[in-house]
């Protein structure tokens, strides 16, 4: 089995503005407009692209249009918000509470 490691391209400083932290405008132009960014391929590139990419992305769109419509979320009081991760397979996130406020 090969799995792409792709974190060596999200972690390229000749790449990313600020490669080690979470920074959403890598992917926002000048006017506030979103960039396509090569270096970033969520669902790989050739022969093994995610045959589900059209799919995951109109789920993806509508479960958290939904969510961010009728709730807002922040970390909760006094807790300051981490992003550590544990190191595997893939990089997952440590446990954290978050609090959702119906609008």
């Amino acid at each position: 089995m090969v799995l792409p490691t792709l974190i060596s391209v999200l972690r390229d400083e000749s790449i990313w503005e600020t490669p080690h932290t979470f920074n959403p405008q890598h992917f926002l132009d000048q006017d506030g407009t979103f960039r396509k960014r090569e270096a970033f391929l969520p669902f790989s590139a050739g022969k093994r692209v995610c045959l589900g990419e059209q799919l995951a992305r109109a789920e993806l769109f509508l479960f958290f249009t939904t969510l961010l419509q009728r709730f807002s979320f922040a970390a909760p009081p006094g807790v300051q918000p981490t992003l550590e991760y544990k190191l595997g397979a893939t990089h997952c996130p440590k446990p954290y509470s978050l609090c959702a406020v119906p609008r």
